[in-house]
């Protein structure tokens, strides 16, 4: 089996383990880093019983509905990108946009969700919802070609100096998913995105781009671009694995041996592919390396899984991790933050000791 993201240029080969000896497989695979913060939450500084209690007299003020099931009442003073001010009578409050689910103005009938906040109350206040695009439900049909064009410009190039893979945003802040094994062991990462002007995609390399989150169990990473003058990102919409049927139509857009921008499509052969103790999902579409960290999509052009591996002597033989587990890695990134102070981040195995290792030290 042959890890897919990762184009390598120079890579020494690996032990494998002996399932995958036995299917006669490589890894597709393959950095500095970057400490994730999360939003001060507003309940450090106040008690929040205490502060709704207090507020209960204003009358026509507006409401702050928190992502706790608290609310906030006062009347707002401004409203900023990062944080809301609001009045609540004997002080003001910076109220984190990371808190908030919805905001109530006097004579509204109902609290309405923000821009960046979902108005699902089954999401996790944990979760940071909006931080990607999600539908859980089948989507209308259509045609590939018409969503090449409007996806190609989210799907991008993952380089580091061992190699190359793929990737997509998913919002268009500049936070995008790859694989872990294409940024692994690395530390100068480079994404080509490719913008569309007048008919035609130019392409444009970020070189300022800091890993957020890892996860090497699932081969999954969180990047962002963090130069000054990169634009906002077209992103994709994550969908749902566990809604496609075997037999259901998907493509792939990637990088496969370095060719940028290619389209492969095919069918989910199956969805319950087991490997090395995980389940993935199988398709048709055909995923080569280069392909690795970039989507699967169903036909309504919604991310249904990240390509990440395929079978080196069989043709129509891919493999992807279900957006299942992506979402589930966004959503409790913080939990995966890639640290400066451990370069073995997110964990490190002592080997246990054996008798060839516990020599007598020669004086």
């Amino acid at each position: 089996m042959l890890c897919l993201g990762h184009l390598a240029l120079h890579r020494k080969h690996r032990p494998k383990r002996l399932i995958l000896q036995a299917f006669g497989t490589n890894r597709l695979v393959k950095g500095g880093g970057l400490h994730y913060c999360l939003a001060m939450s507003l309940k450090k500084f106040f008690t929040l019983p205490v502060l709704l209690l207090c507020c209960q007299g204003l009358a026509s003020a507006d409401v702050i509905q928190l992502k706790d099931q608290a609310a906030v009442t006062g009347k707002i003073l401004a409203e900023k990108p990062e944080a809301v001010v609001v009045d609540v009578g004997y002080t003001v409050l910076v109220v984190p946009r990371s808190v908030i689910a919805g905001i109530s103005k006097s004579g509204s009938a109902a609290p309405a969700p923000t821009p960046g906040t979902s108005s699902n109350p089954a999401v996790s206040a944990n979760s940071l919802p909006q931080f990607y695009n999600s539908n859980s439900r089948p989507a209308a049909v259509r045609d590939v070609q018409d969503l090449v064009k409007q996806l190609g410009e989210a799907v991008v190039q993952v380089r580091t100096p061992g190699g190359l893979g793929s990737g997509f945003f998913i919002n268009a802040d500049g936070y995008l998913i790859t694989n872990f094994h294409v940024i692994e062991g690395e530390t100068e990462i480079s994404v080509e995105v490719y913008h569309q002007a007048n008919g035609q995609l130019d392409r444009e390399t970020y070189k300022q781009v800091k890993i957020i989150a890892i996860n090497k169990f699932h081969d999954l990473a969180l990047l962002h671009i963090e130069d000054k003058h990169a634009p906002r990102f077209k992103y994709v919409t994550l969908g749902s694995s566990d809604v496609q049927n075997v037999g259901d139509g998907v493509f792939a857009i990637g990088s496969p041996m370095g060719l940028e921008r290619t389209v492969t499509s095919g069918i989910l052969s199956t969805k319950t592919r087991q490997l090395e103790g995980e389940l993935y999902l199988q398709t048709t579409a055909q995923i080569n390396p280069g392909n690795s960290g970039g989507p699967l999509f169903n036909l309504a052009g919604e991310v249904v899984g990240v390509t990440n591996m395929k079978i080196t002597f069989g043709e129509g033989l891919g493999f992807a991790i279900p957006v299942e587990l992506v979402k589930s890695f966004l959503d409790h990134r913080d939990a995966f933050a890639y640290s400066t102070d451990n370069p073995n981040n997110p964990y490190r195995y002592l080997e246990p000791p054996g008798r060839t290792k516990n020599k007598p030290v020669e004086q």
